[in-house]
């Protein structure tokens, strides 16, 4: 396998490529059903600016893809981002026992990718996540083109679930 030298592109999913808004009524309950939230991300419609952007910036980029779902989501997310069309590259996921907020857990996997490779640019729709990144001097892209859900929010920020 040839290691890509190529600057790296660091995709979020929920609110960045795909529409999550849908599944948001499971996270306003009490107790949440991330059983159901997760299980209904295969069914989520793309966002048309995320997607765009992405296809883009694989011309001349490394696509990586960036989430705080748990890795037990693994093959409906790579299932997902196949039947977008969007490029093939490496995802990198929570542990499935990780419950730490997602700014936590995105920034140290952050910090490990951009270690000794570039990064063009990291796409994000959590303004917490956007704001560490760019303070840690990275390129980023808020991804503004969602509508914001504050049940999602809490449930990233509180729970550390996605």
């Amino acid at each position: 396998m040839t290691l890509d030298t190529r600057p790296m592109a660091i995709f979020d999913l929920d609110g960045t490529l795909s529409d999550s808004g849908r599944r948001q009524r499971f996270l306003e309950r009490r107790p949440r059903d991330w059983k159901a939230f997760f299980a209904a991300a295969p069914d989520d419609p793309p966002l048309a600016e995320g997607v765009e952007l992405c296809l883009k910036a694989a011309e001349e980029c490394e696509v990586v893809y960036l989430t705080g779902r748990p890795e037990r989501c693994r093959r409906d997310t790579l299932g997902w981002l196949r039947a977008q069309g969007l490029p093939e590259g490496r995802l990198f996921m929570r542990r499935n026992d990780d419950r730490r907020p997602a700014l936590h857990t995105k920034m140290e996997i952050l910090r490990r990718l951009v270690r000794d490779r570039e990064l063009r640019m990291l796409v994000d729709d959590d303004a917490l996540v956007c704001d560490a990144a760019e303070r840690a001097g990275l390129r980023v892209v808020r991804a503004r083109w969602a509508t914001p859900s504050e049940a999602l929010k809490d449930a990233q920020e509180r729970e550390g679930r996605t």
